[in-house]
């Protein structure tokens, strides 16, 4: 049987900046997949399109491959929940493991990240976003802010 490397994929945007650093350290071998997944997101119709929608790239046929899914910030599990239907849309992968930067509380979702960076307590009126892609910082924020 022919062994193929994993295909890693970010999630549009903060998910790709962070997946292109780990693509590049980590040396893959099979091109970097990105996801835009505004149109499986369960809120679409109250919250409209992104202004800034972009096309999911998947180098490679995901059917019975090991996927990397790789996401800036896990809050609720409904990006990551919305990024798996996009995923198996395309085909059925032999397994998904997470990999995420930033998990905070709140989730909604029985979703867990293989790989975290950091865990993070942030309050109900508090955000963290990532700015890049240049100079990747974290940015915490009042819900207002």
């Amino acid at each position: 049987m022919l062994k193929r490397h994993p295909l890693m994929i970010g999630i549009h945007t903060g998910g790709v900046w962070v997946a292109e650093r780990l693509h590049r350290l980590l040396d893959f071998k099979e091109p970097l997949g990105t996801l835009d997944i505004s149109f499986y997101r369960d809120d679409f119709t109250r919250i409209g399109m992104n202004p800034q929608v972009r096309t999911s790239y998947l180098p490679v046929n995901v059917e019975d491959r090991h996927i990397i899914l790789v996401d800036d910030v896990l809050h609720t599990g409904r990006t990551i929940r919305a990024a798996l239907n996009e995923i198996f849309d395309y085909g059925r992968p032999a397994s998904v493991a997470l990999a995420c930067l930033i998990e905070r509380g709140g989730r909604e979702l029985p979703i867990e990240p293989q790989a975290v960076g950091e865990r993070i307590q942030l309050g109900k009126d508090q955000h963290v976003k990532l700015l890049g892609p240049e100079k990747l910082e974290l940015r915490i924020q009042e819900a207002n802010g």
